[in-house]
Parts: C-alpha cells; structure tokens; sequence
C-alpha cells in the first residue's frame, strides 16, 4: 500500500479493512477488487462531475431561473468544498486542481473564441464563452492523476529527465494554440512522446502485488476513458463540436490523439508535485511483467 502519511483518513480505514477483511480471498480476486476500488475511488471527483452533467440534462428545467451552466459551476463548487471538508482529498490534490483549472481555462477560452467547440448559451458565471464548471472537468483529470499516484504508490523505472518531459508538454500546449495559424505539428509530438517514454515502466501496487506496465500503453488507456467521458458530455449538450451541431454523433477517434497529448501535459504537471519515484527494490520480488 501506499505510504500511511500520504493517504487521507477514509483511505487508511479502507486500507484497514482489505487487509483485515479480504485476506481470505483468493489472490487474484482479491488484487482485481482492491484494484477496482482505488480505480474507483480515484475518479470520483471526474465522476461526481460527470453525473452531475447528466442530471442537469435529465432533470433540470430549461426554463429555471438559473441557468444550467450556473448550477454546474455550483454544484462543482459545492463537491470539491465537501471533498476537502471531509478530508477527502490531500493539500497536494489541491494545488494539482487549481493548476488544472489555470491551464485548461486558459485553452477552453482560445478554443471557443476560434469555434473548435461550443458551450450551451445562459448563465453568468463564464468567462467569454465558457462556462467555469469547465476548469473543473480538467481538475477532474489532474486529481484522478494525482489519485492513482498516491492510491498505488506509483513508481517509474526508466523515466526520462523532467527537463525534457517539460519541453515537450509546453510543445504540446503551445501546438493547440499555434496548430490555427500554422502547421499543425501534433503527430510529430505524438512521435516525441512515444520517443521519450518508449522505456518508461511505471509500476503499481495493488494490494500484496506490484505490477507493471508501459507508460505509453497507460496514457492511452486514460485517454481512451476521457474519450467516452467527453461523449457523454456532448450527448447531454453540455457542450457540442461543430459535427454535432445538426444532430449529435460520436466523437471522432481522432480526438484520442489530443487527449493522448493532453495526458502528457496532465502527467508533467503533477510530476513537478509528486516527483517520480524509483520502483522500491523491497519489492522487486513481487513485480510482475
């Protein structure tokens, strides 16, 4: 398990109880169950968005005297107060959030004034065109991130000098601006990405076993998870792509590619607040391929 002092209270009562409770299970069950329950507990900010996104579409009146957009930046608000009041996220966590936020409003306001996508009209509590529950859904990304990492106790064999993961993901950043005005360069940073991190292990424990796996192979998953989150979101309307204006459709599976790059800045970004960390030689033993 991951260090005690990094762990919020819940979680070393939840710790506690595996440790006490599933030591009768069989192995492989118990790994799957306690792998699942960290999976799901590092989402469940992300998660706690999302349903509220498709409540409000469900359920909250168009002709309310707050705008949905409102009461989605309320209800935003409102989780991430009780999530910290009842210590259910780290001082760390928070930072990451605030971060999130700073950098993704930044390109939702860029995106939206140049068409890329766009928010349902109404409400107050925007900047420009966008809506700021926004911030919070790529908060959602940085604290299932920094989750993972502190839930699994994360560690990296091979990984590559900070410096350059750093140029690499301003690279990216500066792409989704600049690719409006001039060549587009995202598959050659896709090609960077896959360069830099083709080595790189990263190494999770579980319950009584650490595993590994590829980094590239981890970006990709989350990306793909984002993907099916951002066709729920535009299914509710909470916002749509110019494709769907006429009448909703999937969202193309080229956007993996951007938020496959989109996972390369998330990852930067917490690593200059949990630096990467050598796999634990006690455990060696343990690692499976």
């Amino acid at each position: 398990m991951a260090d005690q002092h990094e762990l919020t209270r819940l979680e070393q009562l939840l710790d506690r109880f595996a440790n006490r409770h599933l030591s009768q299970v069989p192995s492989g069950v118990r790994e799957f169950l306690v792998f699942g329950i960290k999976q799901a507990w590092a989402c469940l900010f992300g998660a706690l968005m999302l349903l509220a996104i498709i409540l409000t579409a469900w359920w909250y009146p168009d002709d309310a005297g707050l705008a949905r957009n409102d009461i989605l930046v309320i209800l935003a608000v409102l989780i991430q107060a009780v999530m910290l009041l009842l210590r259910l996220e780290t001082g760390r966590e928070l930072w990451v959030i605030v971060l999130f936020h700073i950098v993704g409003t930044g390109m939702e306001i860029f995106k939206t004034s140049m068409g890329s996508w766009n928010y349902a009209a109404g409400g107050v509590l925007h900047i420009a065109a966008v809506p700021l529950f926004t911030g919070f859904m790529y908060a959602a990304v940085g604290s299932y991130i920094v989750r993972v990492y502190r839930l699994f106790d994360l560690r990296f064999s091979h990984y590559p000098p900070r410096w350059i993961t750093a140029v690499i993901a301003a690279a990216i950043y500066l792409n989704f601006f600049t690719h409006h005005y001039i060549v587009d360069v995202r598959l050659f940073l896709v090609l960077a990405v896959g360069v830099v991190f083709f080595r790189c292990r990263m190494h999770f424990h579980v319950h009584k076993l650490t595993l590994r796996m590829p980094v590239l192979f981890a970006f990709v998953l989350v990306a793909f998870f984002i993907w099916i989150a951002e066709n729920i979101g535009t299914l509710t309307g909470a916002w749509l792509y110019p494709s769907q204006i006429d009448g909703w459709q999937m969202v193309p599976v080229t956007k993996l590619v951007a938020w496959f790059l989109l996972m390369m800045i998330s990852v930067v970004l917490v690593t200059f607040i949990y630096p990467p960390k050598p796999p634990d030689k006690a455990r060696s033993a343990d690692i499976l391929s």
